[in-house]
């Protein structure tokens, strides 16, 4: 296939080099893209007079017709072009002639490249925000199941306060909720077009930069022509924002993994997101939970990529940039997929009511409301703290949960200990007297899933 750079050069090299430049193996799925930009500035060049009006409906049924081809595999994209701009070109051009030759009028492949690019991140971020929002949906309908589930509260993974599953995993569904709205904005700032920018300079020919963007849905048009071809700024930060969806994937697949333990037994996950052993029968893995944990690393290597790519580079273009498609291109793939798995194995999940009870009870997690309840009856804080963690130490030496503990034994620890102390740290009741915003009280807890809700239909 010719290449479109012949003239200057005969369009010919290394056989080695020839391979190592081309591109087609993996921006062939920005067809779509390429094809619905090309029938916008087609579009352009006829309504400013660039060419007739004749040459413009035929450019534009050839490109739809190609556009449905290509989805329906009537035809195939040739892997021997350099790219699939040089693809699409050469393909209209045996399709319709000469005529297709002025497609590229005004245009390079530098602004080309750039739009259809910011099309492509367009439709993934629309894609992916929209499973995100599906995760969160799923999460908040768990969170609802088990809102009064109490179980233990973790800092440095030892139990520390009594909390309510439900809440936990609100917490989860708060963090999603970020992530789409930081996609949202993402989407804003790139939702600018680069097309008409042509290499770096602009163009000679009158063309209509804001028509051809509204064409294509942008918002407006990049202000700077050298800026519109060497900005990839959109894909830095949609990928560092993809990494963040990855390390709240990553943080509540680790703890997945640990609650679906023989050691915890808090949940269970469907049959349909576990495997087996190949050897040991008993076992039922978490592989689907530990695999996102794992790709996560993926698409924190892919933004590393692109910040590296771009941080030594002159303006304008460089055919380092090329770069830019394989790492967004397994971001986006690697966070669709595991999102895809997620979302059913989140509906899927059941939890272990009575073991998470059953392990709050025996964490003296209790033990922050036996000072409160010292606090209440008029000692300090830090001497009621101090005289708990007496009470804690001597009652882990008995084999006693807090509870257990009888009045008099209390009383020699103090005398503002009565009766009514046993109802102020019963574990449920500790859940239940946070009522604070935010806090873990079964009415604090459907507040959030409210506000979630509110959000989700909103968003």
């Amino acid at each position: 296939m010719s290449k479109l750079w012949a003239g200057r050069a005969d369009g010919t090299i290394n056989e080695a080099a020839e391979a190592f430049n081309a591109s087609i193996t993996f921006d062939k799925r920005l067809f779509r893209e390429d094809i619905t930009g090309s029938i916008a500035h087609a579009s352009m060049l006829g309504k400013q007079g660039i060419i007739s009006k004749e040459e413009t409906n035929t450019l534009i049924v050839a490109l739809g017709e190609m556009l449905s081809d290509l989805e329906s595999g009537a035809l195939a994209v040739d892997e021997s072009a350099e790219d699939i701009h040089s693809f699409v070109e050469e393909a209209l051009v045996k399709k319709v002639g000469a005529v297709g030759k002025k497609l590229h009028t005004a245009r390079s492949r530098n602004d080309q490249v750039a739009l259809d690019m910011k099309l492509f991140a367009r439709k993934a971020v629309d894609e992916i925000k929209g499973k995100i929002l599906s995760l969160v949906a799923a999460l908040t309908d768990k969170a609802e199941e088990y809102k009064g589930a109490v179980m233990s509260g973790y800092t440095h993974l030892q139990r520390a306060q009594p909390i309510t599953f439900g809440q936990h995993l609100l917490a989860y569904a708060f963090m999603f909720l970020r992530d789409a709205s930081r996609l949202s904005d993402a989407r804003a700032r790139l939702n600018t077009s680069p097309i008409g920018a042509a290499a770096l300079a602009g163009t000679t020919y009158p063309t209509d930069r804001f028509y051809e963007a509204e064409l294509l849905a942008f918002d407006g048009v990049a202000e700077n022509s050298i800026d519109a071809v060497s900005d990839r700024d959109h894909v830095v930060e949609l990928l560092a924002d993809l990494s963040l969806v990855m390390t709240h994937l990553s943080r509540l697949s680790e703890e997945l993994v640990l609650w679906s333990s023989f050691e915890f037994k808090y949940i269970e996950l469907s049959d349909d997101f576990t495997t087996g052993s190949s050897i040991m029968p008993q076992k039922k893995n978490p592989d689907m939970a530990e695999l996102a944990r794992g790709k996560t690393g993926r698409v924190y290597g892919d933004l590393i990529t692109m910040l590296t790519v771009l941080k030594g580079l002159p303006l304008a273009y460089n055919k380092d940039m090329q770069e830019d498609k394989e790492c967004f291109f397994d971001a986006v793939d690697t966070v669709n997929a595991c999102l895809d798995v997620y979302i059913p194995m989140i509906s899927s999940m059941k939890a272990n009511v009575e073991n998470m009870l059953s392990a709050a009870k025996e964490g003296y997690i209790n033990a922050t409301d036996l000072a409160d309840y010292l606090t209440k009856k008029g000692l300090p804080f830090r001497e009621a703290y101090k005289l708990v963690g007496e009470i804690v130490r001597d009652a882990i030496g008995k084999k006693l949960s807090l509870e257990d503990i009888p009045l008099a034994e209390y009383r020699k620890y103090s005398d503002l200990f009565d009766e009514d102390l046993y109802e102020d740290i019963a574990i449920v009741n500790c859940v239940n007297k946070r009522t604070s915003y935010g806090g873990t009280a079964v009415a604090s807890v459907e507040k959030q899933i409210s506000i979630i809700r509110e959000k989700l239909g909103g968003v």
